[in-house]
């Protein structure tokens, strides 16, 4: 795992097209702002894990 250290409105680069720019510090909560092409999928780490479960359920339920 990379670790940076960012302070508000500075961003990181992935790759050529995704730049994540820190937004806000409050507290113990960073809010972050993404940009990336809209083939790329952007997903909280709950949701991502939630929409893999049940992609994983179809597959069992259809063999």
């Amino acid at each position: 795992m990379l670790v940076l250290s960012r302070q508000r409105d500075e961003s990181i680069m992935i790759g050529d097209n995704v730049e994540i720019t820190i937004v806000d510090v409050r507290g113990d909560k960073v809010r972050l702002g993404i940009t990336a092409p809209k083939d790329i999928s952007v997903h909280r780490r709950e949701v991502y894990d939630a929409i893999q479960r049940e992609k994983t359920e179809k597959k069992e339920k259809s063999q």
